[in-house]
């Protein structure tokens, strides 16, 4: 394990996007057309080309695609996905001889494609009455345009509680009218916003927006027909399909899927182009090997590297943070709010500013791994068993196994995912004893259960300041840091909440 970091950042406390509820008798929004000539694409300062010679520079590419497993997590696809669904995009972009721009826009489209993933996760858990994850791989097998063999998928999705949870689950959807096209819509328009608000132009943008719409028409959210549908969302569909079938019956069957649905679902073309990726075995290995992201890495399209700023850094811990909080509608504003408060908790205690600035990061993302785990889960009412507490404990190891891939975030990774530590050892995963947690792990603890104790929970009301403190205190010298809760204190009671 790596040395835990000694801090975080400064700020104006994050303000999350409200998530809109979409009914079941939204209106299909009109059709739009997304213009041939995108060539124009203008970056925003979280990334700026690489100067040469920059040894130490934070590529873009390397973050987006660590950052990618996490998204895969919560599709409950295989790790990788992504990253070969990108490999796949930038073949065939570049065998269609795409300019550099548009390949650029293309490949953190699908770098990025399930940033949205999260959105409809306690939705369709709920819908479903089964842990999201697995109804969401589940169902990326079938083929939507066929009645029958979507209907069977959907019922052995549904209820995990047993023959007739499963029945009335089932009749639920049935009744549920447009809940696909809605599901779709939450997902595919919270992707896109992240994009937006990541600097991303607006064809990267557009191509996550129109990621489930269908050549035949029968797609969603739009369900935008044949040329209407961006180009760059017509390669990200066929690439994330074909992952699907490759990750369960390799490469004759991610081929097969796209000839089967060549003019349903995908562009006619587009297949005609990778068929004649079947017979190259050599590609097809190095795309199933664990150098994945080297592979992706190497074939970023831009004519000078990208490296991420700061300020880039800081942007995409918020987005991400969003990402995670988007899962449960009890944790919506949380990573911001843990953030806020341990950020404020070392500035009340004199950390240097870049270590505030730190620990602002590990506060947006310490809950990272709570997007590999049930929305089932999360948003129980009542007690959880052994199985599923087993699923809770574990969330902590899924961040530090994120958050360490990323270079720029390993310096407060483990401080992240020490959040559940407490000084007694009675904390979790590995409970760890005070004197091997650092002052920020101490203070990223002490943030979190001071939010978690003011915030609604699915089985209490959040409690008031004064009432929460009392329980801080009560901790403190045992289980919470003394020094720590008295920074929060000083903290609410100044200009914190």
């Amino acid at each position: 394990m790596p040395s835990p970091h000694q801090g975080p950042h400064q700020g104006a406390p994050i303000t999350p996007t409200s998530r809109a509820a979409l009914t079941d008798d939204v209106a299909r929004p009109p059709r739009t057309r997304t213009p041939r000539d995108q060539s124009a694409i203008a970056w925003r300062p979280v990334a700026v080309p690489v100067a040469p010679g920059d040894a130490h520079a934070v590529r873009l590419a390397e973050v987006l695609s660590a950052l990618s497993h996490a998204l895969d997590l919560t599709e409950g696809l295989p790790n990788g996905h992504a990253l070969r669904s990108c490999a796949m995009a930038m073949r065939a972009a570049e065998e269609m001889g795409l300019g550099a721009d548009d390949r650029l826009a293309l490949y953190y489209a699908v770098l990025l494609k399930d940033a949205g993933c999260s959105s409809n996760a306690a939705r369709l858990s709920a819908l479903f009455g089964a842990d999201d994850r697995a109804v969401k791989a589940r169902l990326k097998r079938v083929d939507w345009h066929r009645r029958w063999p979507l209907a069977l998928a959907t019922l052995g999705a549904a209820g995990e509680d047993g023959p007739l949870a499963r029945l009335r689950h089932f009749l639920g959807i049935a009744r549920a009218g447009a809940v696909t096209r809605q599901l779709i819509a939450i997902r595919c328009e919270r992707g896109a916003g992240v994009a937006r608000a990541l600097g991303f132009p607006e064809v990267t943008a557009s191509a996550i927006a129109s990621l489930d719409e269908h050549w035949n028409g029968q797609g969603h959210p739009q369900g935008l027909r044949g040329e209407e549908i961006p180009l760059l969302a017509r390669i990200a569909n066929l690439a994330q399909v074909m992952d699907v079938f490759l990750a369960s019956g390799g490469a004759e069957a991610a081929v097969r899927v796209a000839e089967e649905r060549s003019g349903s679902w995908f562009d006619p073309q587009l297949v005609q182009l990778v068929r004649a990726w079947r017979g190259d075995a050599r590609w097809w290995r190095r795309l199933r090997a664990s150098d994945t992201q080297a592979m992706v890495a190497e074939s970023e399209p831009s004519r000078a590297p990208l490296a991420v700023t700061e300020v880039g850094l800081d942007a995409i811990a918020a987005a991400f943070a969003e990402i995670i909080d988007a899962k449960s509608p009890y944790t919506f504003s949380h990573s911001a709010n843990v953030a806020t408060y341990a950020e404020g908790v070392g500035r009340a205690m004199g950390l240097p500013a870049e270590e505030c600035r730190l620990l602002r990061r590990a506060g947006l993302l310490h809950d990272f791994g709570k997007l590999g785990v049930s929305s089932r889960v999360l948003d129980k009412p009542g007690a959880l068993n052994a199985v599923e507490r087993a699923e809770i404990l574990r969330h902590p190891v899924y961040t530090w196994e994120i958050l360490s891939r990323v270079s720029a975030f390993q310096p407060f990774a483990w401080t992240a995912a020490l959040h559940h530590e407490k000084l007694d050892g009675s904390g979790y995963p590995w409970g760890i004893r005070g004197d091997r947690l650092s002052l920020p792990a101490r203070i990223l603890t002490v943030a979190d259960v001071y939010e978690a104790l003011v915030a609604d929970r699915p089985y209490r009301g959040g409690l008031g300041r004064d009432k929460a403190l009392d329980v801080l205190r009560q901790q403190a010298g045992t289980q919470l840091c003394v020094r720590s809760v008295a920074g929060l204190e000083a903290f609410v009671r100044g200009d914190g909440r």
